[in-house]
């Protein structure tokens, strides 16, 4: 049990830089789905691993619903802030 709990936090860390590393590399505008990727993958990840650690419990279920408020908050903060650089005429260079 504890290598799956760790393996998935190490998936975890590893999507969080393979996020960081996209964040350097992409345009603005594109930028928007590198931190949608951690928020999902990283976020999924951490969850499992409280899911595989403690199984059904209050802590689980505390874990999921801040990964499920972070699912819609981000999604929303992308969206507008797409919206908001599209409405200024795109990126700036």
């Amino acid at each position: 049990m504890t290598i799956v709990v760790t393996a998935l936090l190490v998936l975890g860390v590893a999507a969080t830089w393979l996020g960081t590393a996209a964040m350097l590399r992409l345009s603005a505008l594109a930028r928007l789905h590198a931190v949608s990727f951690v928020t999902v993958a990283a976020g999924g990840a951490v969850t499992a691993a409280a899911w595989c650690a403690d199984g059904p419990s209050p802590r689980t279920a505390k874990v999921l619903l801040i990964w499920i408020v972070l699912l819609l908050s981000g999604a929303l903060s992308s969206h507008v802030t797409g919206r908001a650089i599209h409405a200024r005429g795109g990126e700036r260079r």
